[in-house]
């Protein structure tokens, strides 16, 4: 290093060599400054940069545990359902065994009910008709109180 030094400095005088040796320092001196002034001056800006690369990280993070929350909620739902079907076939069979009736055998009963009541209706305002076109004044309910009333009073005097 120090035929460097002697080289920079020419082949001249330890007086030159000492000024080169201090223009040399200064030099160092003067670029550490200047590379801790770009640092501070570029540190502010490498700062946000890093800001903001940690929220987009953040948020793909945040995205993804949303989607695996998600993920994990369909998957508790659909094993409830299955659960809950389970059950409900269980019970099923259960009152089948019983022989309770279900809703839809008293559905078809209510349904059949309701036709039936139709049919009768219609019989009843027939006889009616009939009743009323022959002169009787009677009504087929009247003639049924009257053979209750007579079986009743049979029995009655048995």
């Amino acid at each position: 290093m120090g035929k460097k030094l002697n080289e920079l400095a020419g082949e001249g005088s330890d007086t030159h060599l000492v000024q080169t040796i201090r223009d040399s320092a200064s030099n160092i001196w003067l670029a550490g400054l200047g590379a801790f002034a770009k640092a501070q001056e570029e540190g502010g800006k490498l700062f946000e940069a890093l800001v903001k690369e940690g929220e987009a990280v953040q948020n793909r993070t945040s995205k993804q545990a949303q989607e695996a929350i998600s993920d994990v909620k369909t998957k508790a739902t659909g094993t409830w359902d299955k659960l809950e079907q389970v059950f409900v076939d269980r019970v099923a069979r259960a009152l089948h065994s019983l022989d309770v009736p279900t809703k839809n055998d008293i559905d078809a009963l209510s349904k059949r009910v309701h036709e039936l009541t139709k049919v009768a209706e219609k019989l009843s305002a027939k006889l009616d008709e009939e009743a009323e076109s022959s002169g009787k004044t009677k009504t087929v309910a009247e003639d049924a109180e009257k053979s209750a009333t007579k079986k009743a009073s049979t029995r009655a005097h048995s």
